[in-house]
């Protein structure tokens, strides 16, 4: 049985779904459940903000610079190939992070996660595109986002547990038996699977030098160094200038953003996933830190907004479909930045139900109202065979957003080195950064609102994710074009 034969109801394909949400699983966890364990981590290394910061960002950094050319490396030498070697990598690197002796190790085991994340994360769901007859890929992408889905609502709640209980080394080296697991099967059972039209040189000085820059710019951001940010300008510009120059076989062809619904849809993506890096970033120390929280108190307190998605968001889809992406695009960012708001209530005596509870709710009805119809825009706002390659750019932005927001808001709202071990301190700059977050997501609203119509595409191409509860970034989706699939 090769590629594109798998059917559902095969043995095979229920191992191809079932190791493709482990591996990305992994991946998804970490994302949600890192937050959590911050001040344990910080207490535990002796480190200061800078630290969390960077525990964050290091991971963020070569995720969204690299995950573009993880998808291209998977096309080229073997989707399932590059698949395990992802998942071996992330789980050695999570090793390392478990048993980091400081923070410098624990950083760098971060960075080396993220490139991990960047090979696995495109490579688990191109494994299923490449894997299923045609007739049976939208339901093996949905039990793939299903499943996802649910593992990151648990995420936060997994992670405090194992924060509370064994300690915060046990959230990174649950991996490594996760990965004991994904990787036999996946070599067994996932057949094997590549481009045979990808040729030509891979593009990695632009994915170099986009990193660089990001890198750059996050360093003067937490270190306040001036000379970094200007380094990270002109590294910056000097990306553009390689991509620009190498058109069609860059890792982002410039031609990609004639599109005005393209670019004004990923301007939205920069707003609205900043915003969310940065509460998320920082209402997991709030609770901890001002609020008297435990981990697993504040993993558990943080389950609503996950949950929602998990709900709704396939509803939200279909919504969206229905009436255009202007109206959801435009709501979803002002809930969210109300939810975002009414967090200025939980404080040092905040009972859960009056206070955090319903900023939760509110947060979360916005995030299921937006998520799904600016992944089905991105699609439709390309032509349909460039829908993959726009919903991996749109995938790095919003990574890159979030991780800009953990380096400044903390710089913008006044946090020193010592914050998150003061309540009263971080208290009084978490009520400064909320309505910054807020802020960013009304621009977010209003941009919506002035640039997004309805693509005349959008009856082409459909988004194959129909659940997803991710907070770090908008789903990886290759788009479902209308009518019979390739190979039917």
């Amino acid at each position: 049985m090769g590629a594109r034969d798998v059917r559902m109801a095969s043995g095979t394909g229920r191992w191809i779904v079932f190791t493709t949400v482990l591996g990305s699983g992994m991946a998804l966890l970490d994302s949600t459940v890192v937050n959590v364990a911050l001040p344990h981590i910080g207490t535990d290394l002796g480190a200061d903000l800078a630290v969390l910061q960077w525990t964050v960002n290091a991971y963020l950094l070569t995720l969204a610079g690299l995950i573009l050319l993880g998808g291209s490396l998977g096309d080229r030498f073997g989707r399932r190939k590059v698949f395990v070697i992802g998942v071996v990598w992330f789980a050695l690197a999570s090793l390392l992070c478990g048993v980091a002796p400081n923070a410098g190790v624990l950083i760098a085991a971060r960075a080396l996660q993220g490139i991990g994340g960047a090979l696995l994360t495109p490579g688990s769901l191109a494994l299923i595109q490449a894997s299923f007859h045609p007739d049976d890929r939208a339901r093996a992408v949905g039990l793939w986002s299903g499943f996802g889905g649910v593992g990151a609502a648990i995420g936060p709640f997994v992670g405090g547990w194992l924060v509370d209980g064994p300690g915060w080394r046990w959230v990174f080296l649950l991996n490594v038996p996760l990965a004991a697991v994904c990787v036999p099967v996946a070599l067994r059972h996932v057949p094997e699977s590549r481009d045979e039209t990808a040729h030509g040189r891979f593009d990695v000085l632009g994915a170099v030098l986009g990193a660089a820059a990001l890198a750059l710019v996050t360093y003067a951001l937490i270190g306040a160094a001036w000379w970094a940010g200007a380094a990270g300008v002109l590294v910056g510009a000097g990306y553009v200038v390689v991509e620009r120059r190498r058109g069609e076989r860059a890792m982002v062809p410039p031609s990609i953003f004639r599109s005005r619904q393209f670019t004004a849809v990923n301007l939205v993506t920069l707003c609205v996933y900043a915003a969310f890096g940065g509460f998320f970033f920082l209402a997991a120390l709030q609770l901890q830190v001002v609020s008297g929280y435990s981990a697993l108190g504040a993993g558990t307190a943080l389950l609503p907004t996950t949950v929602l998605m998990l709900l709704l968001s396939a509803k939200s889809g279909e919504l969206g479909e229905r009436i255009g992406p202007r109206i959801p695009l435009t709501v979803g960012p002002l809930l969210c930045a109300a939810g975002m708001l009414l967090m200025l209530r939980v404080g040092e005596d905040a009972s859960y139900v009056r206070d955090v509870l319903p900023a939760l709710l509110v947060l979360g009805f916005g995030m299921t109202t937006l998520v799904a119809p600016l992944t089905a825009t991105v699609l439709a706002s390309v032509e349909v065979a460039r829908a993959g390659l726009a919903s991996g750019i749109n995938n790095a932005a919003a990574r890159a957003a979030g991780l800009i927001a953990v380096a400044a808001l903390p710089l913008l709202a006044g946090m020193g080195p010592e914050a998150y071990r003061s309540a009263e301190e971080f208290g009084a700059t978490f009520r400064r950064a909320m309505p910054m977050c807020a802020g960013i997501l009304v621009v977010g609203a209003l941009l919506a609102w002035t640039t997004l119509r309805t693509p005349a595409a959008a009856a082409d191409c459909h988004p194959e994710c129909k659940v997803h509860c991710g907070v770090t970034a908008p789903p990886l989706d290759p788009g479902e074009r209308e009518g019979p699939g390739p190979g039917s």
